[in-house]
């Protein structure tokens, strides 16, 4: 892993500030207690603010990232001794009889290739049991979202405990098809240095997320376009799914 979010402790540092418990959150909690699903699966868990909320609420959980320093943070959470940790990819989970599986955070798109977005899905089939669900989430690339990218558009100011103000903000680098590639600048404005984040994402269509859904072993597909569960349209700024193991 080369994308300095996941590696550069400083950036580490920042991750929870930057993704709070959210709308998301509460979207995969609910599913978790709707599904009634007693084992759970976090794919790419990061700093593990989900598996910690699920295993709080008495689910089994097992969280499996490739980032050390992550993990590292998730271990320290309140509640991270209720859960499992893997260091690694899905790959290393095996079958575990699951009855969720999750990726959050847009992880689905950190994927730029066709064969590893399909050999993760395919470890997440093999995760679950029989009719279990696998769900996530991938920004639309119907709405252009990268177009607000831009230093103008995305600009803000996080005030960190450890780091104090941080300016944060992102530049567009380029949009070939449905890969784009971007730039993501952190100034620490108490000592001035900066550090600069270069980013790529896959923007997979519904149809083309679908298929490799399908082809994965996951025909019974639920999609939602945003967290309220709206149904998808063309303004919509998510595609979330929740697909069901054949």
């Amino acid at each position: 892993m080369t994308d300095a979010h996941y590696t550069d402790p400083r950036l580490v540092a920042l991750y929870d500030a930057l993704n709070p418990f959210a709308a998301d959150t509460r979207f995969y909690i609910d599913l978790a207690a709707r599904t009634e699903a007693s084992r759970i699966v976090d794919i790419g868990c990061g700093t593990g603010l989900l598996a910690c909320e699920l295993a709080r609420r008495g689910h089994t959980v097992t969280g499996v990232d490739p980032s050390p320093a992550m993990l590292d943070i998730a271990r320290q959470r309140p509640g991270g001794d209720r859960v499992e940790w893997i260091e690694g990819d899905a790959a290393q989970l095996g079958a575990k009889s699951a009855d969720l599986a999750v990726m959050t955070g847009h992880v689905a798109q950190i994927f730029l290739d066709d064969a590893s977005f399909d050999a993760t899905l395919a470890a997440a089939q093999a995760t679950l049991r029989p009719g279990g669900r696998l769900a996530f989430e991938s920004r639309n690339p119907s709405v252009s979202p990268w177009m607000a990218w831009t230093p103008e558009r995305s600009r803000r100011v996080i005030d960190d405990p450890r780091y104090g103000a941080v300016e944060i903000w992102q530049q567009l680098i380029e949009a070939n098809n449905d890969r784009v590639r971007f730039d993501t600048h952190y100034r620490f404005l108490r000592d001035g240095d900066t550090v600069v984040a270069p980013s790529q994402l896959r923007f997979r269509t519904q149809a083309a997320l679908s298929e490799a859904l399908v082809k994965a072993g996951f025909s019974d597909q639920e999609w939602f376009g945003d967290w309220t569960r709206s149904p998808v349209d063309h303004a919509s700024r998510e595609l979330i799914t929740v697909a069901r193991r054949d």
